[in-house]
């Protein structure tokens, strides 16, 4: 039976009553119409369950009783930091969510030479609250109970100059380096680095490799920005991960 699953970015305690916050309070009461004595499961991020019960309903809150706590483990054995190319609009939304399921523990919104989002720090502060809420949802209904780490938006070459993993990959279509060819040291950090929509430019992907990232080659075709994101991401999850 599916139960629903809501973030709180509070200490939970077993056996305490907790005043869920408006945006939850809201979705419970009014949106899912949710009554007193339905059993929700509550996280907050540190990686374990709470199941609940919802004690108490009024206009603005809804109050919880916590009854237990659940140890849960469904974190990848690899950490994947997503270095995405920003994309227009709900493509980005989409990316991020699905990366979210797809078990990647940090995102890197970035801007490059294609890059056809242009943000102003009031625009980008607004665009980073709408997508950690994305990535607070992607956690809901993903049962992960840890949430991944949203970046500000950076541009690529402060990124790959900064940012350091195991093992380092970019995507791109011009090369001849498979991912089923690749291998990798166990419980890896793996830095995926993808382009926008009209991808990275050459010069983009030979400052990469300059900086050890290795080229790779999903396939034949051409994929779309946001097809290669879940593409990537399900591919290093059966090979490495826990798919």
């Amino acid at each position: 039976m599916f139960v629903t699953r809501i973030y709180q970015n509070t200490s939970l305690n077993v056996n305490s009553n907790v005043t869920l916050d408006e945006n939850a309070s809201h979705h419970l009461a009014r949106v899912l119409r949710a009554s007193i004595g339905d059993e929700i499961i509550l996280f907050n991020g540190d990686g374990d369950e709470y199941p609940a019960r919802i004690i108490n309903i009024t206009k603005k809150n809804v109050t919880i009783e916590i009854l237990s706590k659940t140890i849960c483990q469904r974190e990848s054995p690899i950490d994947i930091y997503l270095a995405q190319g920003i994309a227009r609009g709900e493509k980005m939304d989409f990316i991020i969510q699905k990366a979210v399921e797809l078990g990647a523990v940090k995102i890197f919104p970035l801007v490059t030479e294609r890059c056809n989002v242009r943000l102003t720090a009031e625009r980008e502060e607004k665009r980073l609250r709408h997508w950690q809420s994305i990535v607070t949802s992607a956690c809901e209904q993903s049962g992960r109970n840890v949430i991944p780490e949203l970046l500000p938006a950076q541009t690529l070459s402060d990124f790959i100059t900064h940012v350091s993993a195991d093992v380092k990959f970019v995507l791109t279509p011009h090369c001849d380096t498979a991912m089923t060819t690749t291998s990798l040291p166990s419980n890896a950090k793996i830095i995926l680095l993808i382009g926008p929509e009209g991808g990275l430019s050459s010069g983009e992907i030979q400052f990469a490799i300059d900086h050890q990232y290795q080229a790779l080659l999903l396939g034949p075709r051409v994929l779309r920005t946001e097809t290669a994101t879940i593409a990537a991401l399900a591919v290093l999850q059966v090979r490495f991960g826990d798919f």
